[in-house]
């Protein structure tokens, strides 16, 4: 048996989601729907046995997994009605921009009992399993905390355009698209954090969203997470998070790269995968299927994503937590 999802949303994610759903056993793509008809037809040309209905709502009632990957502000909608007729529910992140609203959210699907988590795509993967495992194996010595460093010399990136959300002040920005990765893994590795200071940068434009970004985060124990991230210039992109311990340290770049010190150079440690984002989208779905059949999992939950959202809006406003 496998399980008939819907998706909703049809953009780069929900159409990359699509492509590795196609590959995986576990997965038949029943339904897909978006409001814009170009984006359905590139999506059939990947699931030609999908069907694209006539609302968000008819493709939550024909599939038991609801994968969202539209933009941030309608999510809690679909979010809620899938939760309501009992449907499993795997959502993109930001988990929301609205704080007060994502955690209404929260609490509701809390409520109805149905499976449900955010996909921040390193959860499951490698890099995270294997810096968790070294670190509570006292591979690392003490945790010294971590530095995140995200530069880009345009944003959105090319392959983003088309998600004109993106590049707005509303729902878009690197904070909430990149850094919150790198914020959740932290948090994964040094338990919560709470944010000291943090402050963004803006164009003259109103409407669009951060180019500059730096803050100060801290564990329970004081170890420090250091936040600096920035739009502009002539360079490759830059996404890149450190775990310091006092023995050695973890490099992770552009989300699987994987390299360790010891005070020397950072060495990679393992060989990188052909297709590592095939390989990383292949154990999210594996969990996926997992938490959808009740079993345990590493994906992230609503809880760990409301945790990074009040982070990462506390950044972009200037308050603290």
């Amino acid at each position: 048996m496998t399980i008939d999802t819907a998706i909703i949303g049809l953009g780069i994610m929900g159409r990359r989601m699509l492509e590795h759903m196609e590959r995986h056993p576990a997965y038949t793509v029943a339904a897909i729907w978006d409001p814009d008809q170009v984006a359905c037809a590139e999506a059939l040309k990947l699931a030609p046995e999908a069907t694209v209905t006539e609302s968000a709502e008819a493709a939550i009632a024909a599939a038991d997994l609801v994968y969202l990957a539209c933009p941030p502000v309608p999510r809690k909608a679909y979010a809620l009605a899938a939760a309501e007729v009992g449907k499993a529910i795997f959502l993109e992140k930001p988990l929301g921009v609205d704080i007060a609203e994502s955690r209404e959210m929260v609490s509701a699907i809390a409520r109805t009992g149905v499976p449900a988590a955010v996909n921040f795509t390193q959860a499951a993967g490698a890099a995270l399993t294997d810096v968790h495992r070294a670190a509570q194996a006292g591979e690392l010595g003490d945790l010294m905390g971590a530095d995140i460093v995200v530069t880009y010399a345009h944003w959105p990136r090319a392959w983003q355009v088309a998600a004109d959300w993106l590049r707005f002040r509303a729902e878009g920005g690197m904070t909430r698209e990149v850094i919150s990765h790198f914020l959740f893994f932290s948090e994964r590795i040094l338990g919560p954090l709470e944010l000291v200071w943090g402050r963004a940068d803006y164009p003259d434009d109103p409407a669009l969203c951060e180019t500059h970004v730096a803050a100060r985060l801290v564990n329970a124990t004081g170890a420090p997470v250091t936040i600096m991230g920035s739009v502009g210039g002539a360079q490759p992109d830059r996404q890149e998070l450190t775990i310091k311990g006092a023995q050695a340290s973890r490099r992770i770049s552009d989300f699987y790269r994987d390299a360790v010190s010891d005070g020397g150079p950072f060495e990679a440690v393992g060989e990188e995968p052909k297709d590592p984002r095939a390989v990383s989208l292949k154990a999210q779905l594996d969990d996926l299927a997992l938490l959808v059949a009740g079993k345990p999992n590493r994906l992230a939950t609503l809880e760990e994503a409301l945790r990074v959202q009040v982070l990462v809006e506390g950044i972009l406003s200037g308050r603290t937590t």
